[in-house]
């Protein structure tokens, strides 16, 4: 907005110093009744929200663009400025403009970002809204999250691919990071996040540490377990600083920070989160696993099993935990209804927590928080009659609150209003003079009658009566003819031709009463609600520690729910390093099919001696997608603690799970379908371990035939000869010479997933199968899909020609047979520059530049070199 418009005006000359705080946020400018945006924010606000965009003058020159709302629907209009990406400063009037004649004070008293909201801001209730802050260096990174709407803070350190895969995982809504590194961050950890820089001394670790100390009123942070992560602390300080710098001081719900432990959970790269479709589906009508297996009640039941799929459990002993607790619930319906029935009372008992510490928990919330109390002694009654040690053990932190239950239900009435200012909140018999005060209120009228009664019983005065004017209020109006009937206690006010009209201190003390009770209801009830506010303040760690325990109870029971349904079986998780899927089946795909149409399920085996590695070949649409997806699905499933879409499943624990699905151009970065393809490869070649999961779906087609087959036999070679780690793989190709491989690697197996041909026309019966395929049925597909007949006639002819002259010369096969002879045994010496290990040290070596090499970095460079070789 240009500095000279409305520049002359006294509010126009506040509003712009306000502005020049918060550039780089829309103002929302409390102005009477409304909140106003004014030039380039009163354009922006009117697209984002569809409002009118208005010019007025405000007695200057030139027009100033303006366009606001009623303040009253501000719940309604910030979340739409928050999800399209502003930042929101609310400046509010500061006095009453009825206790002033000047400029009303204003100042901005909340800075709303797309990470920093509360949750009546917030219209997707079943995910978290976390704020992210990253400190990085060369070597890694701190991660620290914190969603102020539950309160919920967690903090970690690690490699920067560990914290790439925490920012995917937990998908904040901002992430803050130091000034002038954004293309670092980008490089780093890509350019899907909302990002804002802050000022790098936020981050400073001694200033963070001591933020956080002081915040927790502790003398160090051993108990949380993080003295020693100084990345992690100089993140976790930012985000505290940042609150601060956003007018957010109210933040006692923050009530400790957690350490995220990657040796508790598998953590899946952001390739694995999409390409699974975890949590959200790339099409409109597509549905996710979450979509499928979240059946939840409660809000914050959501958000703890969607945590759950995202991050699943190593520890096979924790995740039979969960198992019990899922098979105790699908065996005593009764209990898991009635639980549920709680469930449905008890509601986001972590975020109304949250709105105590705020002070923005309205009466109506905390008679909802009284509702969920009342629960919670019924709940613990209900897991105890399961008699499941686990449910027991569980549960056994749960705390009553008794005292603030009481409380409530004492001081707030039951069908309280929504807003403290319409009255009527607090119950009769708290307050001596607030009963009183309405009493009067609404028996206004009837006390002066009865005052005016008892005034003519004692004076004889037959025509006396009482009434009103704005002169001098309430008032005794006797005739002419009885004036000399009037006591001398009373105060004559004014004659009247016909008249005399007097006051009494009884009656002015009632006019007092009546005309300020209205006012004086408010501020007792306000008063008395914010001293209840306060005392259930003490509450909020045991609150959001009850909040916790009924979240992980309502994604038990959503998982036991789910599993009755879609008749899922419990799976054996074990250490072993097997996975044997009997009749598997896709939880997603299975769900989305005709009426009357089953699932074709089937069977995967996998481990590390034996069959480390499935080839598996069969024409497009045949199912092989499916199967990969599937088989990670089960796992990871099993791992959260559900049951899974199998006849049975045993399953030694994976700690990692790539996958390499689909194709798709980044065209904004420059990379080709090819590039992307080889970029997640990468990804999973560079990180493997012994306990990995792996599907290649079709990887090489970006490509040549020639390149793309030997690119897929280097890989498939590589994961079978890592003299380190076996990753169990899934294999899927149109390729059919990679079935070869079979002949000479005695860990991989071929499977295809087999179709029928009736009359030239072709039949998938999707039933994977031993062996390999030789025909991919491309034409058929073609046909099916409504290709034109000329063009498949001619494909035909074509093909029949290259089938005929590769009879004649057999090259391709040929130079499959030779590469497939010429390896050299199956344990290759170390000193073979074909193993993977020594190729990728001779990769480093050759990537180095020795002359602007500093002494420090050839060590730390040697180092990793060792470590490569596992020595």
């Amino acid at each position: 907005m240009p500095k000279n418009e409305g520049e002359e005006t006294p509010l126009m000359k506040q509003y712009y110093e306000m502005k020049a705080k918060y550039p780089d946020a829309l103002m929302l400018y409390r102005m009477g009744d409304f909140y106003e945006t004014f030039g380039e924010d009163a354009v922006t606000t009117s697209r984002i929200l569809g409002i009118t965009l208005t010019k007025r003058s405000h007695g200057s020159p030139g027009d100033v663009r303006l366009a606001g709302f009623p303040h009253h629907a501000l719940d309604t209009y910030l979340p739409k400025l928050v999800r399209a990406g502003q930042r929101v400063a609310i400046c509010e009037q500061l006095e009453d403009p009825k206790l002033t004649k000047k400029l009303v004070k204003r100042g901005v008293i909340e800075l709303v970002t797309p990470g920093v909201s509360y949750s009546e801001y917030a219209t997707d209730t079943k995910s978290n809204i976390f704020l992210a802050s990253v400190y990085f260096n060369k070597t890694e990174a701190g991660l620290s999250l914190l969603d102020l709407s539950t309160g919920e803070f967690l903090t970690t350190e690690g490699p920067h691919g560990t914290i790439d895969k925490l920012l995917n995982s937990f998908q904040p809504k901002e992430v803050v990071y130091p000034k002038g590194q954004e293309a670092r961050f980008h490089e780093l950890f890509g350019g899907k996040f909302y990002i804002y820089p802050i000022e790098e001394w936020f981050f400073d670790r001694d200033a963070a540490r001591d933020k956080l100390k002081k915040h927790f009123e502790v003398n160090s942070l051993k108990g949380f377990g993080i003295e020693n992560m100084n990345c992690g602390i100089s993140s976790a300080g930012a985000i505290l600083n940042y609150l601060e710098m956003t007018k957010h001081d109210m933040i006692s719900h923050i009530t400790s920070v957690s350490r995220i432990d990657e040796s508790n959970c598998v953590l899946l790269d952001k390739f694995t989160l999409r390409n699974l479709e975890l949590l959200q589906s790339p099409y409109e009508e597509g549905r996710s696993l979450a979509d499928i297996i979240d059946q939840t009640i409660t809000p914050m039941g959501s958000r703890t099993l969607r945590r759950w799929v995202c991050m699943p459990l190593k520890s096979p002993e924790k995740i039979k935990e969960r198992l019990n607790i899922v098979e105790t619930y699908i065996r005593h319906e009764n209990e898991r209804l009635e639980t549920e029935v709680l469930l449905r009372s008890i509601g986001d008992l972590e975020r109304l927590a949250s709105k105590i510490a705020v002070g923005r928990i309205t009466p109506r919330e905390m008679i909802q928080l009284k509702t969920a109390l009342s629960c919670i002694p019924l709940l613990k009654e209900q897991c105890l009659k399961t008699e499941s040690a686990i449910l027991k053990k569980l549960t056994e932190g749960l705390e009553e609150c008794r005292e603030l239950y009481e409380k409530i239900g004492r001081k707030i009435k039951e069908n309280a209003p929504n807003q403290i200012n319409k009255g009527g909140v607090i119950a009769a018999g708290v307050n001596t003079e607030l009963d009183e005060l309405r009493n009067i209120s609404g028996h206004g009228k009837e006390l002066l009658l009865q005052m005016q009664q008892r005034e003519i019983e004692a004076t004889g005065i037959p025509s006396l009566k009482i009434g009103f004017n704005n002169v001098f209020g309430y008032y005794i109006e006797v005739t002419k003819t009885h004036k000399d009937k009037a006591p001398d206690s009373w105060i004559r006010k004014q004659t009247l031709v016909n008249a005399e009209r007097y006051i009494t201190p009884e009656l002015k003390e009632y006019e007092d009463k009546i005309l300020g009770a209205e006012d004086r209801i408010l501020e007792i009830e306000t008063s008395i609600y914010n001293n209840l506010i306060c005392e259930a303040s003490s509450y909020i760690r045991t609150i959001q520690n009850d909040a916790k325990i009924i979240a992980s109870i309502d994604a038990l029971i959503s998982f036991a729910e789910v599993s009755i349904t879609n008749h899922y079986n419990r799976p054996e998780i074990d250490d072993t390093d097997i996975i044997d899927i009997r009749e598997g089946r896709h939880p997603v795909i299975e769900k989305q099919l005709p009426p009357g149409e089953e699932y074709i399920a089937n069977n995967v085996y996998l481990d590390t001696a034996k069959q480390q590695i499935i080839i598996i070949t069969g024409p497009n649409m045949a199912g092989k997608s499916a199967l990969l997806r599937q088989t990670a699905l089960i796992v990871i499933m099993a791992q959260a603690g559900c049951f899974v879409p199998a006849a049975s499943a045993r399953i030694g624990y994976v700690d990692k799970v790539f996958t390499r699905v689909g194709a798709s151009d980044n065209i904004s970065q420059g990379e080709s379908t090819f590039m992307v393809e080889m970029n997640e490869a990468a990804n999973i070649l560079n990180n493997i371990s012994e306990r990995s999961l792996v599907l290649f779906d079709e990887l090489g087609r970006g490509t040549s035939t020639y390149d793309g087959i030997s690119i897929a036999w280097a890989i498939v070679e590589y994961l079978h000869e890592n003299p380190k780690y076996k990753a169990k793989t899934l294999f899927a190709t149109h390729y059919h010479e990679l079935n070869e491989m079979e002949h000479s690697f005695k860990k991989i197996k071929n499977y295809n997933v087999s179709v029928k041909e009736v009359n030239n026309k072709v039949v998938f019966l999707r039933k994977l199968v031993k062996g390999g395929s030789n025909h991919s049925f491309g034409i058929q597909v073609g046909r099916m899909a409504g290709l034109p007949q000329s063009v498949i006639k001619r494909a035909t002819e074509i093909l029949k020609q290259l089938e005929n002259d590769r009879d004649k010369n057999n090259q391709i096969q040929k130079n499959v047979e030779t590469l497939a002879s010429e390896r050299e045994g199956m344990q290759l010496s170390f000193f073979q520059l074909e193993d993977p290990v020594l190729m990728q040290i001779r990769d480093e070596i050759a990537g180095l530049d020795i002359n602007g090499l500093t002494p420090l970095e050839a060590l730390n460079k040697l180092n990793e070199i060792k470590k490569i070789t596992g020595i």
